[in-house]
């Protein structure tokens, strides 16, 4: 076997900073539904389901939310519907096989996740206090389990209500493209419900229009309870880390932060598989296979696409290329790690293999793209270039950029900027201010002393954010040789850690190592010593190599490699 220190690459900083202090990993959803949880999710197998119409299913308790997980076959075209009690009348009949959302912890899950992704997992949908559902299906679907979400509590349900009463608004206010619209903050609904992990960011290239397939008809004060069981249904079933989606639309035309880690970033998403790190992601809560939005809804979605693509310095019109993302290429028509071009503001299934956003919406998006870009203006598009190797404690890192016009390209001069530190759990800090030079160039030399995550905004109009960069700093270790017959070393860490362990590679034929031992050693202080047992590779030329793993405040470090002849 032979492994050396790994890369330090912004996505691998961002993950272990992200990964480290997180109260537990992704775990299989399946799993979470069996045993139950405090959100109120429970699950019922089924198991075959042939065509046609089945038998009353009574749930396992009064439930408001329903979802299909299924084996085979793919693409299954499944319909439910629910009743309040036995011998009540029925609901509508409604899709419940839309699929196409993976991301998260799909691929960092371990073997559970394998097993997850096998199944297919439908569109959860929200029925109002209910205690019995029916299937139909076309053909014979095999390995079929509901997972169930109780309603929200009396007073939960109250406290909801009161807070979408009061516009509670998230925050920041920027006044990009035609300005903010009125954003519900996310405790408006989640009623001190967290996520499971904390945010971590992408960039924005494009937008993904979704609808929620729940049934049309839903009361304004109903809106904070769907927007929970759809939390608990994502977070507690599907295993991700939070709500799917970054945005929701209600059909009364409010807007609502859904996932979160902040409205004006550029916070990945579970809404499109193969896309979440490149787009952000907006639903429209309903169901619009053959009637299309509310007028309300459109309005609210156009404004928000409007506002939400210019503060990324992003037009409306035309098309951007993404890169197909092969953890979660299986939902879409394109080959892992392809390179497609789809719309800036993209139907779900321009990109994957669903019939979201619905045919009646779908069909929508063509006339909605244009009062988009006529409401957007003339945005302007901020970057921002760092380093990618991780650097010592303290040391200089020059930050660069540019503030720019989108649509004429002229350089924005003299436009005042802030350097922004955005904490671990979303939320930014200015830490400096400065202005753009005549070329519309900027650059900052920052002097961190741990992992830090840093953006440029220009607050006034026409507001803009550059993406998130990553600064990593990884300590610096030394490792010598006090003698070789034992092998004893000795070496440090500054800043002091917990922990270095020592690697010992054999040298091999044109210098390829292959790694022999690695033994673990406390740093009292900062500084670390031990013996190294005597490998049974026997006599040659090897290597010594003293690391520290990564974790939420470093990158992982590495010493300069440190030659012995045993």
């Amino acid at each position: 076997m032979s492994r050396e220190p790994d890369r330090v690459t912004r996505r691998a900083v961002l993950r272990g900073a992200a990964v480290a202090g997180a109260t537990a990993l992704v775990r299989p959803a399946v799993g979470l539904a069996r045993a139950g949880s405090p959100a109120g999710v429970f699950s019922h197998y089924v198991g075959t389901v042939s065509a046609g119409e089945t038998r009353p299913i009574a749930a396992p308790g009064v439930f408001s939310l329903v979802g299909v997980q299924w084996r085979t076959p793919t693409g299954a075209r499944i319909e439910l519907r629910t009743r309040r009690a036995p011998g009540a009348p029925w609901g509508p009949w409604v899709s419940a096989a839309v699929r196409g959302h993976d991301g998260d912890g799909s691929a960092e899950a371990g073997a559970g996740a394998g097993a997850a992704r096998a199944d297919e997992f439908g569109e959860p949908i929200w029925t109002g206090p209910a205690a019995e559902v029916q299937l139909r299906s076309a053909g014979v679907v095999e390995g079929v389990r509901l997972h169930f979400v109780a309603p929200p509590s009396g007073a939960a349900t109250g406290l909801q209500a009161r807070a979408a009463q009061g516009l509670a608004l998230a925050q920041p206010i920027l006044a990009a493209g035609p300005g903010q619209p009125p954003i519900l903050a996310r405790s408006a609904w989640a009623h001190g419900r967290a996520p499971h992990h904390v945010p971590e960011y992408g960039t924005v290239k494009l937008a993904f229009v979704h609808h929620s397939e729940t049934p049309n008809g839903y009361s304004a004060g109903e809106v904070p309870s769907i927007l929970l069981s759809i939390f608990a249904y994502h977070r507690y079933v599907r295993g991700f880390f939070d709500i799917a989606y970054n945005f929701a639309i209600d059909a009364f035309g409010r807007i609502w932060e859904a996932r979160a880690g902040g409205i004006d970033e550029a916070v990945i998403g579970a809404h499109a598989g193969g896309y979440n790190q490149e787009s952000t992601g907006m639903v429209v809560l309903g169901s619009f296979m053959s009637v299309a939005p509310s007028q309300a809804a459109l309005g609210a979605l156009t404004r928000l696409l409007a506002w939400k693509l210019s503060l990324h310095g992003l037009p409306a019109l035309g098309r951007a290329t993404v890169e197909v993302n092969p953890s979660d290429a299986f939902y879409t028509p394109f080959a892992p790690g392809a390179h497609v071009s789809l719309p800036r503001i993209a139907g779900h299934r321009d990109g994957d293999q669903t019939s979201c956003p619905g045919d009646a919406f779908y069909a929508r998006l063509p006339s909605i793209r244009p009062r988009v870009a006529a409401l957007a203006g003339k945005p302007a598009h901020l970057s921002i270039v760092a380093p990618v190797p991780a650097h010592p404690p303290g040391a200089p890192v020059t930050l660069a950029g540019r503030l720019l016009d989108v649509s004429s390209g002229a350089p924005l001069a003299g436009a005042p900027l802030e350097i922004q530190q955005i904490g671990a759990q979303g939320g930014e800090a200015t830490i400096a201010t400065l202005s753009t030079a005549a070329d519309g160039s900027w650059n900052y030399v920052a002097r961190p002393s741990a992992n830090i995550m840093l953006r440029a905004l220009h607050r006034p109009a026409p507001a803009a954010v550059s993406d998130i960069v990553i600064l990593a700093v990884a300590p610096a270790l030394t490792v010598s040789v006090v003698s070789t017959s034992p092998l004893m070393v000795s070496g440090t860490v500054t800043p002091a850690g917990p922990r270095v362990t020592v690697d010992l590679y054999r040298v091999g034929a044109g210098g390829h190592r292959h790694l022999v031992s690695a033994k673990a050693f406390p740093a009292t202080g900062g500084s670390f010593s031990g013996r190294i047992r005597h490998p049974g590779a026997g006599p040659g030329r090897y290597v010594l190599i003293a690391r520290t793993a990564q974790s939420a405040q470093f990158a992982a470090g590495a010493s300069a490699p440190v030659p012995v002849s045993l």
